[in-house]
């Protein structure tokens, strides 16, 4: 093998290992309630940003419900399939359904029905497994904005949302109105989030292991 040009770390498990070492070393946990400091940290390995634990926001109770519920074999309903992928279904406790519906044949004609985006109108193919489930939304605001009014109209309610949708229009908005909401939630304040952030979220839920 020829030599290096850069002198860096290669080894995969000693990159994993340094990477959540330099992560616990300047996170400040002190905030947060114990059940959310794996949780916290996984977010802060995957963004690379310390900073973002001033913006965790969570309902009390919010993470226990989330772990009982995946224990329990609950459906995870992702926003969009980049949620979906970045699941790591080896952590799953209970080999979790994991279903995004963005890409139905019936989606864009509900959405042309519900004048909305597709990424809302595809929560409408939720609501047989929409209660007890875990909501990872970690793209569109307007499908965080959805689901509030579809258990405003009655559907019935999930364990727990893990509500990170990210941008300049409506993210900010749609995980304020989540917080307001009451519902057992996890969120991530302001503009920033996205679908890796939603998937670390839920990746954290499933097991405590690093």
């Amino acid at each position: 093998m020829a030599p290096r040009r850069y002198d860096y770390l290669a080894d995969p498990a000693a990159i994993y290992a340094k990477s959540f070492a330099t992560a616990r070393a300047e996170t400040d946990l002190a905030g947060l309630p114990p059940e959310l400091h794996g949780l916290a940290l996984r977010l802060v390995h995957t963004a690379a940003d310390p900073s973002l634990v001033r913006d965790l926001v969570w309902s009390p109770g919010a993470a226990p419900a989330g772990r009982q519920a995946l224990a329990a074999g609950a459906s995870i309903l992702a926003d969009v399939e980049m949620v979906a992928h970045g699941i790591t279904r080896a952590r799953l406790p209970a080999a979790n359904p994991v279903l995004c519906t963005l890409r139905d044949p019936a989606v864009p004609a509900l959405a042309a029905q519900l004048a909305t985006t597709r990424s809302a109108a595809a929560l409408e193919l939720w609501r047989a497994r929409l209660g007890g489930a875990v909501v990872a939304i970690g793209n569109a605001p307007t499908a965080l904005f959805r689901l509030l009014e579809m258990l405003d109209e009655g559907a019935p309610a999930p364990a727990c949302v893990i509500g990170m949708p990210v941008g300049f229009v409506g993210a900010a908005e749609s995980k304020e109105a989540l917080i307001e909401s009451g519902l057992p939630a996890i969120v991530l304040r302001g503009r920033k989030g996205g679908s890796a952030m939603a998937a670390a979220a839920v990746n954290a839920l499933a097991s405590d292991v690093e």
